[in-house]
């Protein structure tokens, strides 16, 4: 990649392609500069070789060496593999964990044999960027440091509460109850102690996809400490929707089946939930004290079994006497 570009500099001063060909790169180069993240660099990517080569179909992925992992950031245009004979890919090293996977697709082979004769710009435009998507990069790796839980991707508590007293205090609707639902594993240390801790993330991981399968992209979620999930309803105020949301999180992780063991073993849990509600205009609410309700109320519906599902405000006096 290196050699590209430098082979573009030495022509550009007699060759009016390889001059036009470094104005395209140093372009792209300072459109990048303005990107707010990494999908925006990828989006910036994709409009680049859309304007200049005709090409439609374009995979931006981060590649994480460490886990051997592949994210894709952005997809644009029609499915296509690898291993097509129109397609091209490129792996941008950005000296981190992660690389940066660049990958498109001719749209014939007249079309494969053009981007072919130009194969050089691109390959010099993307080791010329290639220290923005690292920083690119980092800047994510970062961010997800501190906003999101390392084993199922969703957000930790911190993040969610902040995340949350913004949303309220910019948004125009006029938010004047919020549920919240804590959910937590039915005896989930019993898993730690007959298989494993990567089997118990293997449980966190699969619970996390059932509750995004259930809530809308409005809503919020994080993982506290050990099992416990907790989600902020932003998408209804209906409590007979809040609970049919609650029961088909239950029945839907009940069905899940985690591998094991190599020879075909399964492992099923199930959860508890508990509901509370914030009311954003009462002065003696808060989103601390209802966190702490909906915890409470976890605590009752595990007190109760399996698979149950408890409201605080349905708890009496009686109640209380196994939580203090």
């Amino acid at each position: 990649m290196k050699n590209s570009i430098l082979e573009l500099i030495k022509k550009s001063a007699n060759d009016e392609k390889a001059f036009k060909a470094l104005e395209k790169i140093y372009h792209l180069y300072d459109q990048l500069q303005y990107s707010s993240n990494i999908r925006q660099m990828a989006e910036d990517i994709y409009l680049w070789l859309h304007t200049n080569f005709d090409i439609d179909n374009v995979t931006f992925a981060l590649f994480d060496i460490e886990r051997n992992n592949r994210e894709n950031i952005f997809i644009e245009g029609e499915e296509f593999y690898l291993d097509d004979s129109l397609s091209f890919f490129f792996i941008v090293n950005t000296h981190t964990n992660l690389n940066a996977i660049v990958s498109f697709s001719a749209t014939s082979k007249e079309h494969f044999d053009e981007i072919d004769a130009q194969y050089n710009i691109i390959e010099a435009a993307l080791f010329q960027i290639s220290p923005i998507l690292q920083n690119g990069i980092i800047k994510k790796n970062f961010i997800e440091t501190l906003s999101l839980d390392s084993v199922t991707k969703v957000y930790n508590r911190h993040y969610l509460i902040e995340n949350l007293n913004k949303q309220i205090a910019l948004s125009k609707k006029d938010y004047k109850t919020i549920y919240f639902l804590m959910i937590g594993v039915d005896h989930f240390k019993a898993v730690i102690d007959e298989f494993d801790h990567d089997i118990a993330d293997q449980v966190l991981v699969e619970l996390a996809k059932v509750i995004h399968t259930n809530i809308s992209e409005f809503d919020m979620v994080a993982r506290l400490s050990g099992d416990e999930f907790l989600i902020s309803m932003l998408s209804s105020n209906s409590e007979n929707e809040i609970l049919k949301i609650s029961q088909n999180i239950i029945e839907g992780f009940a069905k899940v089946e985690v591998p094991v063991t190599s020879d075909g073993q399964v492992l099923k849990k199930t959860v508890c939930v508990g509901i509370d509600i914030f009311e954003t205009h009462n002065p003696d609410d808060s989103i601390d004290k209802t966190i702490k309700n909906a915890d409470i109320a976890l605590y009752e519906a595990k007190n109760r079994g399996r698979s149950q599902l408890f409201n605080y405000k349905e708890l009496k006096v009686e109640d209380t006497i196994e939580l203090f």
